[in-house]
């Protein structure tokens, strides 16, 4: 029962963790391809050149799905000291 428990909470957290990760993920994904494209078609060689543009579009990400995302994590984490405090 109780490593039954467990197993449903590391499989949620592991999915919890995926779902927060993705749109940063995502937007760093999108504006890194539209760098390289950039930097092939004007043979521009800068390794830094992308990590500006990274960065600000992950803030973005981040701010415009923090509150949902955050919210999500704050119902996981009282579910699970619901059930540990049931052991």
């Amino acid at each position: 029962m109780i490593a039954d428990l467990i197993l449903s909470l590391t499989k949620e957290a592991i999915l919890m963790i995926i779902i927060a990760s993705t749109p940063a993920i995502v937007a760093s994904l999108i504006i890194g391809l539209g760098i390289a494209l950039f930097s092939a078609t004007t043979q521009i060689q800068e390794a830094t050149l992308s990590f500006a543009p990274k960065m600000i579009a992950v803030y973005v990400a981040l701010i415009a799905f923090g509150a949902p995302l955050g919210a999500m994590l704050l119902a996981y984490t009282k579910t699970c000291f619901r059930h540990i405090a049931n052991l």
